[in-house]
């Protein structure tokens, strides 16, 4: 038997009895293409990047690699689903807590 619980609330959403509801989000870089010049036309690319491959071999340093795509997966139970919906990207709570931080309480000494 497939145990599912919600990944906001953590509720067991049970299978047949309860709505279950699944949320997949895809992060990727925008692809704004660059205008072309002729100077990026005549540059010898294979040479910049036989270069960059030497020196970073050189400094021993790991290279920074960032996935191109990322995909998520949530399991969401009928309330949280509800809740997503309304805010999908928590800008209430982001709202919420920006609020709190700028406010202070100084006692009176």
């Amino acid at each position: 038997m497939i145990h599912v619980t919600c990944d906001l609330c953590g509720k067991e959403i049970q299978p047949g009895e309860d709505q279950h509801y699944v949320v997949r989000i895809e992060v990727y870089a925008s692809g704004d293409p660059a205008e072309l010049t002729d100077e990026d036309l005549d540059e010898d690319h294979m040479e910049t990047l036989k270069q960059e491959l030497e020196d970073l071999e050189a400094s021993g340093a790991e290279p920074d690699v960032v996935p191109r795509c990322e995909s998520f997966r949530y399991d969401l139970c009928a309330a949280c689903r509800q809740r997503f919906a309304k805010d999908p990207l928590a800008r209430h709570e982001i709202k919420t807590a920006k609020k709190e931080a700028s406010t202070f309480d100084f006692s009176e000494n």
